[in-house]
């Protein structure tokens, strides 16, 4: 297992407080902000340690102010309702007396239904694709200082992307993007973990892809980007620290605001989970 990951599970054990209540503390990594996907994997494990026999299957989040590295967040979790089939936990994060996220989730017991998925994108496996370390050595030398320092830093999930010419181009092109991504360890057998760790892991790419559409990029300094919202669907149990193909585009952006989505599958072509996400995408004026 890689520091990285192992960094990453040590953040998602968050400390019990109280009855309802859990602390969890962020990577001191220099960012400015908490990183969006680690304050919603909190949140999931948050609300997984309140739900018994069920795992969950939808969650929708809002980001309301930007989250403090140097200090913890305090997880406040509401019990909603426990019914037959499924459980729903709203989860809001807190820092310096203020709710800075809040999440909605629901937990279903397993059973059988109609079963249908669409099909898979076909695309070149993994292992055909450049690794992170080559990637790293063919791009270091062409971004920018802050973009240089964010690939060197060691990552608890490995990104493939599938074609690499956007890296490479200004150039306009259709706002979709597919990369593959797995976590650089062994997480066990636990469905929940697994889950806790892709929702960490959509966030990273998911905005981006917005910005295809307009020859930028995520580190442009004349750009400020957040997420606003994001939704997770679970559909099946799958692994995190296997190979997922993550499928995202961007159907609209508008208003300084850009919608994106995305599909998660096995590279059996199973359809695990989908997402969705808006985010600010907000041009800087010039000083």
């Amino acid at each position: 297992m890689s520091a990285a990951l192992d960094e990453l599970l040590s953040i998602l054990d968050l400390e019990p407080l109280e009855h309802n209540l859990y602390r969890g503390l962020s990577p001191q990594v220099g960012w400015q902000r908490v990183f969006g996907g680690q304050v919603i994997g909190q949140a999931l494990v948050a609300a997984n340690r309140t739900v018994e026999g069920r795992n969950a299957h939808s969650l929708h989040a809002y980001f309301l102010r930007a989250g403090d590295p140097a200090v913890p967040m305090i997880y406040e979790v509401d019990r909603i309702r426990d019914g037959r089939s499924f459980s729903t936990r709203r989860v809001v994060a807190i820092q310096h007396g203020h709710a800075i996220f809040s999440m909605a989730a629901s937990f279903h017991r397993e059973e059988a239904g109609l079963e249908h998925q669409m099909a898979m994108p076909d695309v070149p496996p993994p292992e055909d694709l450049p690794s992170e370390a080559e990637l790293k050595a063919k791009l270091i030398s062409k971004v920018p200082e802050p973009v240089k320092a964010y690939w060197q830093a060691e990552r608890p999930i490995e990104i493939r992307p599938v074609d690499l010419s956007r890296y490479f181009s200004r150039d306009k092109q259709a706002p979709s993007q597919l990369v593959w991504i797995k976590a650089t360890g062994d997480l066990g057998g636990d469905l929940a973990l697994h889950q806790c760790v892709l929702a960490y892991a959509t966030d990273f790419t998911l905005l981006d892809t917005a910005l295809i559409a307009h020859g930028r990029f995520v580190f442009d300094p004349n750009l400020m980007l957040a997420s606003l919202d994001h939704a997770i669907w679970f559909h099946e149990p799958f692994r995190a620290d296997e190979w997922l193909l993550y499928a995202q585009d961007s159907p609209s952006s508008s208003a300084a605001r850009a919608f994106c989505r995305g599909t998660l599958f096995t590279r059996q072509g199973r359809l695990v989970a989908s997402t969705a996400q808006e985010g600010l995408v907000r041009e800087r004026k010039p000083k």
